[in-house]
């Protein structure tokens, strides 16, 4: 039997700002969806509500709009996978070998208290699966406990987007807390890259994290390799 991947995806369009789009960061998904593709794995996709997922409008420009996220745009086969996505209460966990949250700043608002998607991260995770994440993707995981209380993240190494990468992308003001801040109130070993924006991934056992859209490949190739 093939691996099987459970991707998660925002269905928030935008920041508190209504006048400000957010969504998902197409690259996040695409990059890993390929070295998953590529590895033979089974994939589906699920977001808090289940249903169609918006797409972050920065991640469609220059630089960020890659081969990866043009060839998924122009494959309607694909764009309907993003129409229709599952919802977590439609989920069994045990039908997974690993958990991957994708970001863009949208899930800064619909990830963190899914109840749905903490349920089927911590059984993922108790069992011996991979949970794993990229760049915002990390919030995911905030609230998310084990069955002993405590915080999955907690006295973990852990990256995701950095607060000086918030400034850089001058949306520090946009964004409704302070992602990296709020995982180190959680126990969390936060840790990222000398430089912004370069690829960085961590492995604590079976928690994978990368750090920002640029990581993507690198996280889904751990994860991969974890998985065997």
């Amino acid at each position: 039997m093939p691996k099987r991947i459970l991707n998660v995806v925002t269905n928030v369009g935008h920041y508190n700002d209504p006048s400000h789009e957010t969504g998902l960061w197409l690259s996040e998904l695409t990059h890993a969806w390929h070295v998953f593709e590529d590895a033979g794995f089974d994939q589906v996709l699920v977001s808090p509500n289940g249903g169609a997922v918006p797409l972050e409008p920065r991640s469609l420009k220059f630089p960020n709009y890659d081969k990866t996220a043009k060839a998924w745009r122009a494959d309607p086969a694909r764009m309907a996978l993003l129409e229709d996505t599952r919802n977590p209460e439609e989920i069994d966990s045990a039908d997974f070998d690993a958990i991957y949250f994708t970001g863009g700043h949208a899930v800064m608002y619909d990830f963190p208290d899914s109840e749905g998607l903490q349920r089927i991260s911590r059984e993922i995770f108790e069992r011996g699966g991979i949970v794993s994440s990229v760049c915002h993707g990390y919030c995911g995981l905030l609230n998310t406990k084990l069955s002993n209380g405590e915080y999955l993240v907690s006295g973990r190494k852990v990256t995701g987007f950095a607060w000086q990468e918030e400034v850089l992308a001058r949306v520090d003001k946009l964004v409704p807390y302070n992602a990296e801040e709020e995982m180190k109130k959680r126990g969390a070993l936060y840790e990222k890259a000398k430089l912004p924006f370069v690829s960085y991934a961590v492995v604590d056992g079976n928690l994978v994290t990368g750090q920002n859209p640029g990581s993507a490949k690198e996280t889904a190739q751990k994860v991969a390799a974890q998985l065997g």
